[in-house]
């Protein structure tokens, strides 16, 4: 019986390399595709041919949070659990918890019509960055510039099926370099930290979107500021996003479920075998 299973939708480099730093640990691994895996969740005890500890890579947000929840319930330990998925997985949920606790945050507010969204647009002052309240990549993140803008985007909004698109997250514009920054914590300490730059034809910095990756020595005071940011999401491996501003260093995303490709290669560092290094830890207990 496997000692760790990861389980994935999609098998990408990241979940390929966490394997082969697994048994080069000396981790008996097992990869699980959970598409092609359903489960009676009226059963009990831990699920046949599942290690008792899972680490959590699905790229579908709701598949990965909805698989972790059934696994934890039948007395699996996931690796993000389903609450820190769960709040970092919605970006609203992940603002309420840094505003909360004093982690600065760029200033957001939610609406829940068109017409509010517009009105708070105008008075936040434009140009206002639109986010689902789910997704990642940078996809159907918009920066708005004018009025006339907000309408357009904001009357598609409208006409899509998925209710998630009414709930309207307004994030003011912060004023940075060409860049951001991505932390990568786990189990509770900065492990290596990169600037993601944005590519010449996008504002966006995703290194999915053609951002590149640069090397970065994490001062102690954002060191900090991205440590408390995953413990009051409850995650133990994340990457954690900053911004530099005049007033200093604002998180404005907590990722759960990190790509870290361009970060291994811009660090040099081997961050999936720290991962899996942590999971071992986890196993051995």
């Amino acid at each position: 019986m496997a000692e760790v299973t990861i389980i994935f939708d999609r098998l990408r480099w990241e979940e390929k390399v966490l394997y082969e730093k697994g048994r080069e640990l000396g981790l008996n691994v097992s990869l699980e595709d959970i598409k092609d895996r359903p489960l009676d969740i009226t059963k009990q005890g831990t699920v046949d041919g599942i290690a008792e500890v899972v680490l959590q890579r699905t790229i579908s947000h709701y598949r990965g949070l909805y698989y972790s929840a059934i696994l934890e319930s039948m007395g699996h330990t996931v690796i993000n659990s389903f609450i820190a998925s769960l709040l970092c997985g919605n970006k609203l949920l992940t603002t309420l918890l840094l505003a909360k606790n004093g982690i600065p945050t760029p200033k957001t507010s939610v609406a829940f019509s068109m017409d509010s969204a517009i009105k708070e647009m105008e008075q936040m002052g434009f140009p206002v960055v639109l986010k689902p309240i789910v997704g990642s990549w940078g996809r159907m993140i918009a920066r708005v510039n004018d009025h006339e803008q907000a309408e357009s985007i904001l009357e598609t909004r409208e006409l899509l099926t998925d209710p998630q698109q009414q709930i309207y997250y307004l994030q003011e514009y912060v004023k940075r370099p060409p860049r951001d920054i991505r932390g990568i914590v786990i189990n509770g300490k900065v492990f290596t930290t990169i600037y993601r730059y944005q590519p010449d034809d996008d504002w966006r910095t995703n290194i999915a979107r053609g951002g590149k990756a640069g090397v970065l020595k994490a001062d102690s005071e954002l060191e900090e500021l991205m440590i408390k940011s995953a413990q009051v999401v409850g995650a133990k491996v994340v990457g954690v996003d900053a911004m530099e501003t005049d007033e200093g260093y604002v998180i404005h995303e907590v990722n759960n479920n990190l790509e870290f490709k361009g970060a291994t290669e811009a660090s040099q560092k081997d961050i999936a075998k720290e991962i899996m290094g942590y999971i071992k830890e986890i196993v051995r207990k």
